[in-house]
């Protein structure tokens, strides 16, 4: 009876103790390391905002107002995100903290990307020193911002 008595109090108190660890590591989520990539389709300020996943819908850019790359005031600094799961996402118009070595820019997700950030060339060479086509691909450290920091709402 005892050892049932026992048993019973340990599981009890296993969801209190088990569920610590998940929090943290909760928080710690929201800084990712990710890769970029550069698509410089995002760099033609005249392409049209219905070529991206956020492009109509509740969520999409088109029903903020915008109709271009160019008109949205994060531009060059826009790109796809794979925060954004596809048409309509919830996620649309996030703002994105991209940082490698010591430089830091701010991303706004217009569209999906399959993982990391694809950015135009402009915003790649921003974030790389001049050195976007030479690398192609970088590692960052990405962390969502407030939509403010990209200028919108």
């Amino acid at each position: 009876m005892r050892f049932s008595a026992v048993l019973a109090s340990l599981l009890c108190a296993a969801p209190a103790v088990l569920s610590a660890p998940t929090a943290a590591l909760s928080a710690r989520s929201a800084v990712q390391t990710l890769q970029v990539t550069y698509d410089q389709t995002y760099d033609v300020a005249s392409n049209s905002l219905v070529i991206v996943a956020c492009s109509n819908g509740v969520n999409g850019l088109l029903a903020k107002g915008f109709t271009t790359f160019g008109s949205l005031p994060d531009f060059p600094f826009i790109g796809g995100a794979q925060a954004v799961e596809g048409w309509n996402s919830p996620n649309c118009g996030t703002c994105w903290q991209l940082q490698y070595g010591n430089t830091t820019i701010n991303v706004l997700a217009i569209d999906h990307a399959g993982s990391g950030f694809n950015i135009g060339l402009d915003a790649m060479n921003k974030l790389t020193n001049n050195q976007g086509v030479d690398l192609g691909v970088v590692e960052v450290v990405s962390v969502r911002t407030a939509e403010s920091v990209c200028g919108l709402y």
